[in-house]
Parts: structure tokens; sequence; C-alpha cells
């Protein structure tokens, strides 16, 4: 998700600066192929505008204090991260209950939206089209600073989505792992109703089955196929020849890998 932002974040304009917990030097590649700078993950909030954290929610404890202190009240903060137990081990405050991105909020202690989590990485790179389109991808946002989200929506538009503000951040679990909402794809009309259909009990013995599924899948599995599987589970498409192929491929993947 870093690289897709990032990429697409240059190719309409922005200046974007990059850092990671293995150092500056471990990212001449990742500018070279992003148009991005790299620096070091001690200075990345200074003399920016926006912060866009792209990682695992468990590296957020691993955060530096130098990071958390030079954030000022004026940078937009955006998590666009999931919690995912299998690689982040299991996190109490969201066991308990607590909204991810709450929780992201409260180990920065500073305002957070919540964006870009329930899409495909590869999809923000390849699926952004005219803002007439009928089928342009709907982008749920939350947040509890509503001027901070009125320009987080703005930016999701600019990089050619239709954004879409869910609310505050209490709400932002709706579309989390698990929800109907996760990595569907729907369009602005869609959207509202599978918001409207999450479920906060079901949803984490969803996302575990799922990350169990994708755990036997090879890394370069279509990600059109994974968002088709995703739309007919969720009870969309169920009228869509290519859903149900996409379905059979992905039994097939999973008893070979099984069989290997």
């Amino acid at each position: 998700m870093g690289f897709a932002l990032a990429k697409s974040l240059t190719r309409i304009g922005h200046n974007v600066k990059v850092a990671n917990s293995r150092g500056q030097d471990s990212l001449k590649k990742f500018g070279q192929e992003t148009g991005a700078s790299g620096v070091g993950i001690e200075v990345i909030a200074i003399d920016v505008d926006l912060l866009i954290l792209a990682i695992p929610l468990s590296s957020v404890l691993n955060l530096p204090m130098s990071l958390k202190s030079s954030l000022s009240k004026a940078v937009i903060v955006v998590d666009a991260g999931n919690y995912i137990p299998q690689r982040d081990g299991r996190i109490a405050g969201i066991e308990n209950g607590l909204p991810e991105t709450k929780w992201v909020a409260a180990q920065l202690g500073h305002s957070v939206i919540k964006a870009f989590n329930n899409i495909i990485a590869s999809n923000i790179l390849t699926n952004h089209i005219d803002r007439q389109a009928k089928d342009r991808i709907a982008l749920p946002l939350a947040g509890d600073d509503p001027e901070s989200l009125k320009i987080v929506i703005k930016l999701v538009e600019e990089l050619g989505f239709t954004g879409f503000n869910a609310g505050n951040l209490s709400e932002s679990w709706r579309w989390q792992p698990g929800q109907p909402a996760y990595c569907t794809n729907p369009s602005i009309s869609e959207l509202p109703k599978l918001l409207a259909r999450a479920d906060i009990t079901k949803a984490p013995l969803n996302r575990d089955k799922a990350m169990k599924l994708m755990a036997r899948l090879t890394p370069d599995y279509p990600s059109e196929d994974l968002v088709r599987i995703s739309r007919l589970s969720a009870g969309m498409d169920v009228f869509n020849a290519k859903s149900w192929l996409a379905m059979l491929k992905l039994a097939i993947a999973i008893t070979f890998s099984k069989k290997k």
C-alpha cells in the first residue's frame, strides 16, 4: 500500500517522502520506482501536511518517540492499515472491541483519519477512473476532525476514486477485514448498503478464515479474482459467471496448495 500510494500521489503532482524501519539507504529503488524521496523515519513527520501510515498495526508500537513528538496538530494523519492477528499478534484493546484506528490514534496521541484500508493495494494503481464513470470505486473514510476528513476525501477524489464520508472514527469498524465493504470495490451506490450490513460480531471470524485462505495463495494471485470472490461472498454479483469462475479457480488453487 505504501508503494501504491507513493507512486499514485507523485503521479498527480504531490511531493512525497517515505520512510521505513530499515533506514533511508534501503529506499533507493523504492524512490526510483515511485518518485518519492527516502528519508529517516525520525524526521518523516517534519514539514509535511499529511502523514500516511501504511504499516502493520503492531509496528505502530515501534514508531520512534521523535516521530510522535514532531507531529504537530496541523499534520493530518491517515491510517491505511488493518489488524491481522496472524501477523500482528493479539492486541488487547482491539480484541476488546476498540476500532483499529481508534487504537492507532491512542498510541500516537493524535487525531487520525481512516482511509485506503479496504482496497487491494494494486487497485490503487490500476483502478482510478474518471469522476463521471458509473463504476468508479467508492472508498469510505472516517475521522473525528471534520476539516481534516474533507481534505483527505478531496485527496481520494484526486487519486481517481469517490470518497465517502462514513462518519466519525467509532464507525470505522464497518469496513475492517471481515466486513462486506472490505475489498469489494463498491460503487457509490453500493457502498452505503454494505456499510449498513456490517456485523461487528461476525467480522473477526470472517477475517481469520479469509487470512488463512490468503496464506495458501501465491503472492501474484490475480487481484481481480480476489475482488470477485469478495463481492460474491458479500452477496453481490450472484448472477455474474465471472464471479463463480473466480470462486472455482480459488477452490482449485487451495486444493493444489494442499497437495504441495
